[in-house]
């Protein structure tokens, strides 16, 4: 008898709450790719959406699998724009990566988009070598890259653009 790998469990895509916080801050201290001030960024997009969600212009939904945070997205309309979203954070905990949270998280946010209107996701990047796995995960998702900026981050740290049409 051979036996077979148990399938990962399906994550299940629900709107933040105040508890997921500590989890969500510590994916993303645990991500090498994200410096600190990006983490601190990425901390207030959080404290934005949990301390005034209704008007907040920051929707984040959380993957939970098994009852424990394993990712998030974060994602809202552009301004002075007509159906133009940007994708602002995506992070999967490592333990977690490879297994779809970040494809349901990012199918649940194109969903909740295209229904509001939306018709084009935006999502800026780095063009570093360590994102070259980010870059190839976007892309399989149908994200195109259409624009970049040299030097954009920091001297040989280029902006890379990639959009989706919903």
């Amino acid at each position: 008898m051979t036996l077979r790998p148990k399938p990962a469990p399906q994550p299940n895509i629900r709107r933040i709450t105040r508890k997921d916080k500590p989890a969500l801050i510590k994916i993303l201290r645990s991500t090498p790719e994200f410096k600190p001030f990006e983490v601190a960024v990425a901390e207030e997009l959080i404290n934005a959406s949990l301390d005034d969600p209704c008007s907040s212009e920051y929707y984040i939904l959380v993957a939970d699998v098994l009852g424990v945070p394993a990712g998030y997205i974060c994602y809202g309309p552009t301004p002075v724009t007509l159906g133009t979203w940007d994708i602002y954070w995506e992070a999967v905990a490592r333990e977690c990566q490879g297994q779809g949270v970040g494809r349901a998280l990012m199918a649940a946010a194109l969903k909740e988009i295209k229904e509001t209107g939306g018709r084009l996701a935006v999502i800026e990047t780095s063009g570093i070598p360590s994102y070259e796995k980010t870059r190839r995960y976007y892309a399989g998702l149908g994200f195109e890259t259409v624009a970049r900026i040299p030097d954009f981050y920091a001297p040989g740290d280029d902006q890379l653009i990639l959009v989706k049409r919903l």
